[in-house]
């Protein structure tokens, strides 16, 4: 697992201010940051580059709708490994390199890993399944079928709780 520095170790009310309006629009312009924020287009520039820096912008992206490329086969698969050390990290790299997996989850519960896949055919899917399934150490998955998905945009900076904004702005 990757170690992460402090949530809001190095960002003030103005790296939160600039966070808050790239997670509404990761297209905003740095004139608009400017005249919104009141702050030159170089010092935005220098923070966004900083927060990159500090990987609390991990990348920018373009959200791509998956449907409009016939990826409309989505599946949540629950899946039981055996536990040995360094298992977590190992199975989880395993999973993720799999092709049509969008995202993997290691949790506390009734199972260990949750998997997030995205393909076009039934086919495809068995195969993913049986890659998974091919893993050292995995004994058991069960996958449900997404019939309908309901989006929300990311939230992270509305998430915060009232003291982590606190902390931010009062340092």
């Amino acid at each position: 697992m990757r170690e992460r520095p402090p949530a809001y170790s190095d960002i003030d009310e103005k790296d939160l201010k600039i966070l808050e309006h790239v997670e509404d629009d990761f297209d905003v312009g740095l004139e608009t940051l400017s005249q919104k924020l009141g702050l030159s287009k170089s010092a935005i520039h220098y923070r966004i580059k900083k927060l990159k820096e500090n990987e609390i912008i991990e990348g920018v992206t373009a959200d791509i709708d998956p449907l409009a490329l016939g990826l409309e086969m989505v599946s949540i698969t629950d899946v039981s490994v055996t536990h040995e050390e360094g298992y977590s990290e190992n199975i989880g790299e395993k999973i993720m390199a799999i092709d049509g997996v969008e995202q993997v989850y290691y949790t506390m519960g009734d199972v260990d890993f949750v998997v997030v896949s995205r393909v076009q055919t039934r086919d495809q899917l068995n195969d993913l399944i049986e890659e998974i399934v091919a893993i050292d150490w995995v004994n058991e998955t069960s996958s449900k079928f997404v019939m309908e998905e309901f989006h929300g945009a990311r939230n992270v900076t509305g998430n915060l709780t009232e003291s982590v904004r606190d902390a931010i702005i009062d340092s």
